[in-house]
């Protein structure tokens, strides 16, 4: 009988029922596609999550090869309001908060989340779900991978 490694990730450990799947939260914007595609890249065949990437509009959306596991949701400005209310259009970063912050609100909810964080991206977006996530749902700034210049993963 072969006893599979169930923290190996190779195609039957993968399709083992009591392998660990580690869910991911992967955002981008059309400044970080690259870094986005390298990341993707590095993950295991057997990942889970939700990758959401944030794009001024549909031209800019173009083929991401991702985990089969993982969601990638595109998130055209274009197509968004701004603010409710004001009339305005969408800002840079804000779609990308609005949405990561409803998904995160639902989904990680239990103090033994695992979930793995990469945000990528402009400042803006960054800075305000790293807000919501260490304020509103308690997940320590060490937990969350971001552009190291823009300083918000550090202890505070």
């Amino acid at each position: 009988m072969t006893v599979t490694n169930l923290t190996e990730h190779n195609a039957a450990a993968c399709r083992a029922s009591r392998h660990t799947r580690v869910q991911h939260l992967i955002t981008a914007d059309e400044t970080s596609l690259l870094e986005l595609e390298t990341l993707l890249a590095t993950l295991p065949i057997c990942s889970t999550g939700r990758v959401f990437i944030e794009i001024p509009d549909a031209s800019w959306q173009a083929e991401i090869s991702a985990p089969a596991r993982m969601v990638v949701t595109w998130l055209d400005r274009s197509r968004r309001t701004g603010d409710p209310g004001t009339g305005r259009a969408c800002a840079s970063g804000q779609a990308l908060s609005r949405a990561v912050t409803a998904w995160a609100d639902e989904m990680l909810c239990g103090d033994d989340d695992h979930t793995r964080i990469h945000l990528l991206g402009g400042y803006l977006g960054t800075a305000d779900i790293v807000d919501h996530l260490t304020e509103n749902l308690g997940i320590r700034p060490g937990e969350i991978s971001a552009p190291e210049q823009y300083g918000l993963t550090t202890a505070r």
